[in-house]
Order: C-alpha cells, then structure tokens, then sequence
C-alpha cells in the first residue's frame, strides 16, 4: 500500500481577527490533497507571524511559548496519523484531526447529537410532541450540516470545538445565505440552544458557547380583514374551483378562530353536528 502525502500548516485567519487585534492561528491537516482544519486556540500579533515558516518570529517569552504550543500541536498530530495508519489502514484528514481532537466513541459531535435527538423526537410525535416542532427541529439540522460543510469543510464538529463566534457565524449564515428574518432565525436558534442545553446537562460539552449570545424576536403588526371585507370574500366569485375551496377554508377559520394548522390537521372524527 503506497504512502498517503501527509502534511501540517498553521496559518493566519486573517479574516476573523478579535477585538482587541489578535489574529486566529488556525491548524490545517492535509492528506492527499484534502484538508480538515480547526483552531490552534492560539492568539498571536500579526507582525509577529513568519508565514514562510509558520511560527512565530524573535526571542521574546510569548514566541517561545506560542512555538511550543504549535510544536506540541504537530507531535499530536503526527502521532495521530501513525494510529490511524496503523489501526484503519485508509487515511484521511477528517480522521486525522477527529483521532487528534479525541473525537472517538467516548466524545460528542453536534450532528452527530442532534441526529440522535431528533430520531427520539420522532418517536414522540403525535403523542407528546407534536410534528410541527419535529420539522423545525429537522430544519435546523440540515442548516447545520449546511453550514458546517460550507464553512469549516467538515461532515461534523466536536462539541468541544463549539464557540460563541460559532454560534454568532451561524446566525449570519441563515440571515445572508438562507435570507431569513429576524423572527425566523429566533425561531431556529431555540431549537439549536435546545440541543446545546441537553449536551451540558449530559456532560458532553463543559462550556456554553450561547453564553454571551442575544437575540430578540421583534413584534410584528399583523393585519385584519374589516367586515366588509370579509363579506366582498365570501361574495367574491374565482376562476377556478379550487380557489373557492381555499376562501371557503379561510372564511371558516376566520369565525371559528382556528389558526391554519388547526384547520390542516382538523379530520372527520373532530367534526360533530
């Protein structure tokens, strides 16, 4: 079996300084030519970043102790990559960094929680969950699987590996790329954090990454038909029948006070004459 070309980058994120003007180190595995990345948790001054070598420059107590941290980083990798060759034989850069990150049996991913919950959800519809809130859940799964393939390149991310920029990323993510309201992203939001609650509650993630998070549903001014209105509606004549199926459903709704989905799951048996 013939070799896998294997390599470890740290490099700048550049595009994601913090606010006090740090940059990201982030760590880049490749195998072959496919990459896998995630974050050093390292901090430096751009200026102080050598891109050729990928370290940090000068003699000063922070480059030492920056430099071996990523030194440190490199071992695990390396060594993380003769297990996987010596355990699965087939070596990706996914693999690489999840063996290094100890995203075995025994570590928690968020897809991979987030499937579970909503596979049990399921089992509970129509009894003590309803289906309207299975969907939203499901909803806000794929957006995850979306966002984390778009953005980090990966099927999954480790519990441990979630931060408050992670949460805040994903809700511009669902603004620009899903073009959702305000209201509707606080909508997907509740499930999400819903997930994350369950995840600290069972021990599988020690921090909140939503602790510092905030979003507000705003108010909405809904319209209403006036009397006559409603009367030109049920007057009003249509092109096809099934246009005065759809009013007729409407005009019910309006004086009985049943919401469209009551009136989506209303069947025969609720009925009595």
């Amino acid at each position: 079996m013939s070799r896998s070309t294997f390599r470890v980058l740290f490099y700048l994120k550049r595009n994601a300084p913090k606010k006090n003007g740090m940059i990201p180190v982030m760590c880049r595995i490749t195998v072959n030519g496919k990459v896998s990345q995630f974050s050093s948790k390292l901090d430096v001054e751009e200026k102080m970043w050598n891109v050729e070598l990928g370290k940090l420059t000068g003699r000063s107590l922070v480059a030492q102790e920056g430099n071996r941290m990523l030194d440190k980083i490199r071992l695990g990798i390396n060594k993380a990559y003769q297990e996987v060759c010596d355990t699965d034989g087939y070596v990706t850069a996914e693999k690489v960094r999840n063996a290094y990150l100890g995203l075995g049996q025994n570590h928690k991913t968020l897809l991979a929680v987030f499937k579970q919950h909503n596979e049990d959800y399921a089992k509970q519809v129509g009894k003590m969950k309803s289906e309207r809130s299975y969907w939203k859940y499901c909803v806000v799964y794929n957006h995850l699987t979306e966002f984390i393939k778009q953005r980090y390149k990966m099927s999954d991310i480790a519990l441990r590996e979630l931060t408050p920029a992670f949460i805040t990323d994903f809700e511009l993510f669902l603004r620009t790329e899903k073009n959702h309201c305000t209201n509707t992203v606080w909508s997907y939001m509740m499930p999400f954090r819903s997930i994350i609650f369950t995840a600290i509650n069972n021990g599988w993630l020690a921090r909140d990454p939503f602790y510092a998070y905030h979003i507000t549903k705003e108010e909405t001014k809904r319209g209403f038909l006036t009397k006559e209105e409603i009367t030109a509606l049920i007057n009003g004549t249509f092109k096809k029948k099934s246009y005065e199926l759809i009013r007729d459903l409407f005009i019910f709704c309006c004086f009985t006070g049943l919401s469209w989905r009551d009136m989506y799951n209303l069947t025969e048996e609720n009925l009595q004459t």
